[in-house]
């Protein structure tokens, strides 16, 4: 089940940003300054040392919130990327940049992936011209992104967004205007969170 309560409790919860307030906003700024701080009547008590679970469970959390999935999602993601032969990690964070939300974030079409994942859902991406609302779709290489209506691209956040010409768009991807595409696959040197990949892998493998 996703979360659906306050997301600054996530992000102090984790102690870092998640991505999950738009960059620059003053409701990212109230954020950090009140990340070291953890959520709770007894949050400064609350700082013992944590065992190598605790510390992957944490690091599993992190992933998870910061793309936006369910529990059940990520196993489901995990154990796909498993059975591959090579890097897990890598494997799992390829799938996890090509899910649509995410490229849609990734695109500077939206602010947050929670943004992103509403406007898939609503109805306002195409895939190769064609409608696509599942949030977790994958997308691939030569497809392109783009807005289902030009009343779409007015909407003020998307407006805004697409007016900053200092965005720079994830390097897997390129984007002209209000249309993006995926040009080849993302790789862990893609993936710029604060996140110990090694610790996930670790957790769903025990």
């Amino acid at each position: 089940m996703r979360y659906t309560g306050p997301r600054n409790r996530l992000a102090r919860r984790e102690g870092i940003d998640l991505g999950l307030k738009s960059v620059g906003s003053k409701a990212q700024s109230n954020l950090l300054r009140k990340l070291s701080i953890i959520p709770g009547q007894h949050g400064h008590s609350r700082m013992s040392k944590p065992s190598d679970y605790g510390i992957q469970l944490r690091e599993k959390q992190k992933l998870k919130r910061i793309y936006g999935m369910t529990e059940k999602q990520m196993k489901i993601f995990f154990l796909a990327s498993s059975k591959k032969v090579g890097n897990t990690a890598e494997h799992l964070i390829n799938i996890l940049e090509k899910r649509l939300d995410n490229a849609v974030f990734k695109l500077g079409f939206a602010p947050t992936r929670a943004a992103a994942r509403q406007l898939v859902a609503h109805g306002h991406i195409l895939i190769n011209d064609k409608k696509t609302t599942i949030p977790s779709y994958i997308v691939s290489q030569g497809d392109e992104i783009s807005f289902r209506r030009k009343k779409s691209i007015k909407i003020p956040y998307i407006a805004q967004i697409l007016e900053k010409k200092d965005f720079i768009v994830s390097p897997w991807m390129i984007r002209q205007g209000p249309v993006g595409k995926v040009v080849s696959d993302p790789d862990l040197t893609h993936f710029q969170e604060d996140v110990n990949l090694q610790s996930v892998v670790e957790f769903y493998s025990r």
